[in-house]
């Protein structure tokens, strides 16, 4: 398996991998695809990175520009999304250590997601009470800093976060 950089060519894979790798998962909104779609055409994947082998699309993973206390250089993850029958074999764990691995290569301040604590925190996400994002629990807010930077403030997420729900809804 490689990972790689996305290219233009993928995205129509993509959109539908994304699509059905959260059909069944009772924690979606259902509109992973076209939010990953609306970042795409905003030019604010920084970086979109896939897992491929022999050719076959199995993973994604995306990172765009977020502010936390209205400071740059934050990076939000998501969507993270695995073909679902090669789901449980390691592939979303890849993307994500390769994907923070080049954020800090790069620089970048650190990290911020909504997701479960108890998956992220083995990449090393935690809560932290000054980094808040208007109507989560504080326990699902998670950060990573990648320098030694704490950050502190609300999040401000690409406006293609608030993409409706249920807009991937594949009959």
């Amino acid at each position: 398996m490689i990972i790689r950089e996305e290219k233009a060519s993928d995205a129509a894979l993509l959109r539908a991998l994304v699509a059905r790798a959260f059909r069944t998962m009772p924690y979606s909104r259902h509109n992973e695809a076209t939010l990953l779609a609306d970042l795409r055409r905003a030019g604010a994947l920084a970086p979109s990175l896939v897992a491929e082998e022999d050719g076959v699309l199995l993973g994604q993973i995306a990172f765009s520009p977020a502010l936390i206390g209205g400071r740059a250089g934050w990076l939000a993850m998501g969507p993270i999304a695995v073909e679902p029958r090669f789901q449980r074999q390691g592939i979303g764990s890849a993307l994500v250590r390769e994907g923070l691995r080049r954020l800090a290569e790069r620089g970048d301040e650190g990290c911020v997601l909504v997701g479960d604590p108890a998956f992220y925190g083995r990449f090393g996400f935690r809560p932290v009470s000054s980094v808040v994002v208007d109507g989560v629990p504080e326990a699902f807010v998670l950060v990573l800093p990648l320098q030694d930077r704490m950050p502190s403030g609300e999040v401000g997420f690409h406006p293609a976060f608030a993409v409706a729900p249920e807009a991937d809804v594949i009959g």
